[in-house]
């Protein structure tokens, strides 16, 4: 995968793992975000004048239109969508009284908003060269962590149609590829990260050199031995996991 001389769509690129994408991309690309904070926007683009922005809630199906809208008048040229917008809620579900509310949330945010993403640009992404689209996910889509009742189901879900995707769009010149995680310290873990969570520096690093090789299917870090686990031994690979991401 080329990855200079594109236009990038990240969506939630202003904070986390979309921002460090966001500043290694913008050095031989042009980079657009969108999120739902404007002064987060307007913050980014203090930092990194060469970026364009877009304010939106991708949850809202009426807000993903907008913004194809403004990319098709203003960036007919985009050729690269990365759906990285997630949220998640640590909570329990039976004693949380808002927790229906929170499960839509995070079904909008995490899985619903790629999906309608990727079908809204789907046909300004194919006219251009080294057209992709970019999922982000998890190594949670193999073992869940008991503290997140949605974030591991959207995330897997997310995979899922990913692959789909992938085999659907064969004979379209567009390429699907899929971004798995592990625990990485960002904002994300409200100062608090898990022990094991290696930095955005690190995450990101690995994930381009992989698109450069033109991986389609790419676990960060120690997911690749996670999915191992879950394969030989799933009940000890539940356990362990949950175990590591402990924040005590």
């Amino acid at each position: 995968m080329r990855l200079e001389n594109n236009t990038v769509l990240i969506t939630g690129g202003s904070s986390g793992l979309g921002l460090e994408l966001a500043k290694r991309l913008v050095q031989q690309n042009k980079v657009l975000i969108c999120g739902r904070s404007l002064v987060k926007l307007e913050q980014t683009k203090k930092e990194i004048p060469e970026i364009g922005f877009f304010q939106c809630d991708v949850s809202v199906k009426k807000e993903c239109q907008n913004l194809v809208e403004w990319i098709s008048i203003n960036h007919p040229e985009c050729n690269i969508l990365v759906n990285n917008a997630a949220i998640t809620h640590v909570a329990n579900f039976y004693e949380d009284d808002k927790i229906l509310d929170k499960a839509v949330m995070e079904l909008n945010i995490n899985l619903l908003a790629p999906i309608t993403l990727s079908k809204l640009l789907i046909p300004i992404l194919t006219k251009n060269s080294n057209a992709s689209i970019i999922n982000i996910t998890s190594g949670l889509v193999f073992v869940p962590r008991v503290d997140y009742p949605f974030y591991n189901a959207t995330k897997a879900a997310l995979h899922s149609f990913t692959q789909v995707l992938r085999i659907q769009l064969r004979k379209l010149p567009v390429s699907v590829v899929e971004v798995m995680f592990p625990a990485v310290d960002t904002p994300w873990h409200n100062g608090n990260p898990p022990k094991i969570a290696i930095s955005p520096e690190k995450a990101i690093d690995e994930m381009l050199i992989k698109l450069k090789k033109g991986e389609l299917e790419i676990k960060i870090g120690k997911v690749k031995i996670l999915r191992m686990l879950t394969r030989l031994a799933p009940s000890f690979a539940f356990k362990k996991l949950n175990q590591l991401t402990s924040t005590n």
